[in-house]
């Protein structure tokens, strides 16, 4: 919802990557976002500053995501929720530069299950510098506190998840058809709940890359990146062969293919290699990779699909990563000028054997589809009213705790920009 709020102000794409020295790279985004916010008032406060508020209301039939022939909590396995938001959208142009941001706070309440009321949290900050002709790149910081999923965590208690993320990156086009272009990335995950405190994670991503710009607006080139995970509340479970960090190098082609004005794809793909810090006997290499293929053949029907075979990181006890295979087709159709309806299905298998070293009986996997579909209706440029709908589906290895489940639900939203 947010996302169409925020198109015509919303923030430039970010590589993954930055500079090591982040330790006051949240102050100082956050000291350019206030900057922006005390403009004298002469300046145009439209042109700056974007507040917006919104609703929602939703209905889901298996909130905690437990398997079929399982009892809910306190009999109950439904609930609908309330969420009321508001904030500011930030877009600042400072002589050749440009900050842009968001801050957003919510509320969301709960019907039956009220212990899990929280407070939401969302703040943004990105600069977008230029040095010269050829140098440029972009500084920023991010911070989320939402719920956590219910997907591999079985529990009633309010779990909140925040997401910090810091990052510095740039670009030297040292010719008109070719690039050098690296950086740093610095994210962390931290739980509120003390069952899940096992989970808290930092990852610190350095990348390094060359690009060849064709005249057509494509691109190719060879990324180089390495990935250091840490988990700071395991450093005493080394008897109970859980893992306390991994590290992952890639080598990739990145290549960005512009067939036509309709037809675009986007490839990154390569060898990756990955090994834990405790457990040698788990490190696993192979081929990683994610291609998106972006049509819009009718130039209102707009496609985008992808397919993806990579690792991730689980939210586990005794699971850390898993080799994904996936994919997904997402349509959006601008029916007229005010309605606008998108659709979306997609399909992941999380085969954690691959990526853990585990030997457990059985087939160490789970398997999720999930489909929704929404309209969205624009009586005016700045109001939105939306419906949506979700199915969500998944076979589940009841051995690590990913059992099986089904799940739909329907949402209802408005919001209003300023």
């Amino acid at each position: 919802m947010l996302n169409s709020l925020s198109k015509n102000k919303r923030l430039p794409g970010t590589s993954d990557s930055a500079h090591p020295c982040l330790s006051r790279l949240s102050t100082a985004v956050l000291m350019l976002s206030g900057a922006a916010f005390s403009l004298p008032v002469a300046a145009a406060f439209s042109d700056t500053i974007a507040p917006f508020v919104a609703t929602s209301y939703s209905y889901d039939d298996n909130l905690f995501r437990l398997p079929d022939n399982s009892p809910g909590f306190d009999g109950a396995r439904s609930d609908t929720s309330r969420q009321v938001q508001a904030g500011f959208l930030v877009n600042r142009p400072i002589g050749r530069q440009l900050l842009t941001g968001q801050m957003k706070w919510s509320r969301v309440s709960f019907d039956h299950f009220n212990q899990l009321d929280y407070n939401g949290k969302d703040y943004l900050g990105d600069l977008e510098w230029h040095i010269a002709n050829h140098l440029e790149g972009h500084l920023g910081a991010s911070y989320a506190q939402t719920l956590t999923p219910f997907n591999d965590l079985r529990t009633t208690d309010r779990n909140l998840r925040v997401v910090r993320r810091e990052y510095a990156n740039g670009t030297w086009r040292f010719h008109p058809r070719w690039r050098v272009r690296g950086g740093f990335t610095r994210e962390r995950y931290t739980y509120d709940s003390i069952a899940q405190r096992y989970a808290d994670r930092s990852e610190n991503a350095t990348e390094l890359g060359m690009d060849y710009l064709a005249p057509s607006d494509s691109r190719i080139g060879l990324q180089l990146r390495h990935l250091k995970g840490s988990f700071p509340n395991r450093t005493n479970l080394n008897f109970a062969g859980i893992e306390q960090g991994y590290e992952q190098d890639e080598i990739k082609a990145n290549i960005y293919w512009r067939f036509s004005g309709v037809t675009q794809l986007q490839l990154l793909g390569g060898w990756v290699k990955r090994k834990n810090q405790v457990f040698s006997g788990r490190d696993s290499s192979g081929a990683n990779g994610r291609a998106i293929m972006y049509w819009a053949p009718l130039g209102k029907v707009r496609f985008t699909g992808s397919l993806w075979h990579e690792f991730a990181a689980v939210e586990n006890s005794l699971i850390t990563s898993s080799l994904n295979n996936g994919a997904s087709l997402a349509a959006a159709w601008d029916i007229s000028a005010k309605v606008r309806m998108d659709a979306q299905v997609r399909r992941e298998k999380r085969d954690f054997s691959a990526a853990s070293g585990l030997v457990l009986p059985g087939d160490i996997s789970d398997s999720t589809r999930t489909a929704s579909l929404g309209v969205t209706y624009a009586p005016r440029p700045n109001i939105q009213l939306g419906i949506s709908a979700f199915r969500d589906a998944r076979s589940g290895a009841p051995i690590i705790n990913t059992g099986s489940y089904h799940a739909k639900g329907i949402s209802f939203n408005a919001s209003a920009q300023f």
